[in-house]
Order: C-alpha cells, then sequence, then structure tokens
C-alpha cells in the first residue's frame, strides 16, 4: 500500500517554506538598507530633501546650523554639495531627526533642529554626510549649552580651511547658532 500524504500536510510545510523564504528575503533588504558606509549609527540614504528638521516650533531649544563647504584645499567653496545630517531625537534614542539638503551657488548651507539629545556617555552631536558626484565625507559636529566643538578627526581631515576651521557659536534665549564649515 502505497502512503500518500494529506492535502492539509503539503499545504502547512508550503506555507511553512514561504514564510522562510519571505523572511530571509526582508532581513536581507533590511540589511541592505541598514548596511551603509557610515561609521555613524542613524544614517539613513532615503532622508527628505528639507532645511526644517524641528518637531515643534514653539517648545524646547533650538539650533540654526549653518556654513560653507569647500573643496579639499579649503580654497574655493562647492556648489551643489549634497548634506546630509541626523541626530538623536531629543528626549529619545531614535534618529528622527534627519534631512537632505544642498549648498547654493555660493557653497553655504543652513537648516535649523532641536537641540540634539545624547548618546549614553558621550556629548550630543549632528552626525553630516557631505557628496557630490566625485566624493563624500563622513563628520559630526559636538554640541553642548556652552558651544560646538569639532572632534579629533575633523581637525585632521579639515586643517587646511585654516581660520574657518573652527564653529563659531552665538547664543540666544530659546536657540543657538553655529557656523560650522567643512571641506569635501
Amino acid at each position: 500500500m502505497k502512503n500518500i500524504p494529506s492535502r492539509r500536510l503539503f499545504l502547512r510545510k508550503s506555507a511553512i517554506a514561504t514564510t522562510g523564504v519571505l523572511l530571509l528575503s526582508s532581513s536581507s533588504i533590511a540589511n541592505t538598507l541598514t548596511n551603509t558606509d557610515s561609521p555613524f549609527d542613524g544614517y539613513n540614504p532615503y532622508s527628505e530633501e528639507k532645511t526644517d528638521l524641528r518637531i515643534s516650533t514653539l517648545f524646547g531649544k533650538h539650533l540654526t546650523v549653518k556654513g560653507k563647504i569647500y573643496n579639499k584645499n579649503g580654497t574655493f567653496p562647492l556648489s551643489n554639495a549634497i548634506i546630509e545630517v541626523w541626530h538623536l531625537s531629543p528626549n529619545s534614542t531614535k534618529f528622527k531627526h534627519r534631512a537632505k539638503l544642498k549648498t547654493n551657488s555660493f557653497g553655504e548651507y543652513s537648516f535649523t533642529s532641536d537641540f540634539p539629545n545624547r548618546e549614553q556617555g558621550k556629548m550630543p552631536r549632528i552626525y553630516f554626510k557631505i557628496s557630490n558626484s566625485e566624493t563624500y565625507y563622513f563628520t559630526e559636529l559636538v554640541i553642548n549649552r556652552t558651544g560646538a566643538h569639532i572632534t579629533d578627526k575633523h581637525w585632521h581631515d579639515n586643517q587646511l580651511l585654516k581660520e574657518h576651521l573652527f564653529p563659531i557659536t552665538e547664543e540666544f534665549e530659546n536657540y543657538s547658532s553655529v557656523t560650522f564649515n567643512i571641506s569635501l
């Protein structure tokens, strides 16, 4: 007598196999999206183009970051350079504050955001990816209540900016303004 498996058993095994294939495929897609060349957490290459990252314009401390993107020698401003920024949202451990913007014809950029939250053991910071058709560069701007600071890596990579290297902070009642220049 020939043993013929039931139709229900066949459907169950098919459903399990299909689910496994779908889970495997979706995890591969998720790894592709999150596994970027960024040295910093929270990078999303599909950020929305905008210059105002604030969740609320009425409450909380706001921060305006502006500056110029220069060529590698620090001599000429770069127009149409793409700047991607992101940071931890206030009172959160998620990177919901992110945007993409371009420099104008003078190499200038500007965006406004809520004051960033900090990762455990670190000062609050804003992450940057600057790119053009030829290259890209990642850096970070460290922010605290007394001003803005660069990292040793940024100092090393951008020394040719000379007097434009260090960030300049201006404090106002409910917001701060930081001028932060970068070479690409």
